[in-house]
C-alpha cells in the first residue's frame, strides 16, 4: 500500500473533524478574540481552510516562496461567513485528496522547501512537511479553534466522539 493511500484516508478522517468544527461558528462569533495579542476566531477559522490547500502545492512543485522578490507575496484569506469557509474548505479538501492519490512513495522522499524573498526557511521531504504542517498542524489550530468557541460561549461536545469507529 502507499503512504499516499495511507495519508488519503487520515486526511479525509481529518478533515471531517475539522469541518465539523468550522461549522459550529456562528458568523456573529468569527469576530471573538481572546484578550491579549492572540488570534481571534475567524483568523483560526481561516488558517484552518489554507492549510489543507497546501496538499497539491506540497506534492507538486519543489518549493513556495511566500514573498518572492519582485513578486507579490502571499495573503492569507480573510473569509468573514461560515458558509464561505465551508465552501472553499470543501474545494480545498477535494483538491487535496484528489492530489494524493496514487502520489509514489518516491515522491513523498522528494525535499520541499519553504522560501521567503529567495531565502529557505526550511526544507523537507515532501511526505514529513504533510505530516507536519498539514495533518498536525491542522489538529493545533483545531484545538485552538475549539477553546476559543468555548471561551466566546459555545457549548458542543468533542469532535472525537462524533468520529465512526474505524
Amino acid at each position: 500500500m502507499l503512504l499516499s493511500d495511507l495519508m488519503t484516508t487520515e486526511l479525509t478522517s481529518e478533515m471531517a473533524m475539522t469541518r465539523s468544527l468550522l461549522a459550529r461558528i456562528p458568523d456573529e462569533k468569527l469576530k471573538w478574540q481572546p484578550p491579549g495579542d492572540l488570534h481571534s476566531i475567524s483568523w483560526n477559522a481561516n488558517h484552518l481552510v489554507e492549510i489543507v490547500g497546501w496538499v497539491p502545492g506540497i506534492l507538486e512543485q519543489s518549493e513556495w516562496d511566500i514573498s518572492p522578490a519582485g513578486g507579490e507575496a502571499y495573503a492569507a484569506p480573510d473569509i468573514s461567513k461560515t458558509s464561505q469557509l465551508l465552501e472553499i474548505f470543501d474545494d480545498h479538501g477535494k483538491k487535496a485528496t484528489d492530489a494524493l492519490q496514487g502520489v509514489p512513495d518516491s515522491v513523498m522522499d522528494e525535499p520541499w522547501s519553504l522560501m521567503m524573498g529567495g531565502q529557505i526557511i526550511f526544507t523537507m521531504d515532501k511526505g514529513d512537511c504533510l505530516r507536519k504542517w498539514v495533518f498536525s498542524h491542522s489538529a493545533h489550530h483545531r484545538g485552538i479553534l475549539s477553546v476559543y468557541l468555548r471561551m466566546a460561549g459555545l457549548q458542543f461536545p468533542s469532535i472525537f466522539e462524533e468520529q465512526a469507529p474505524a
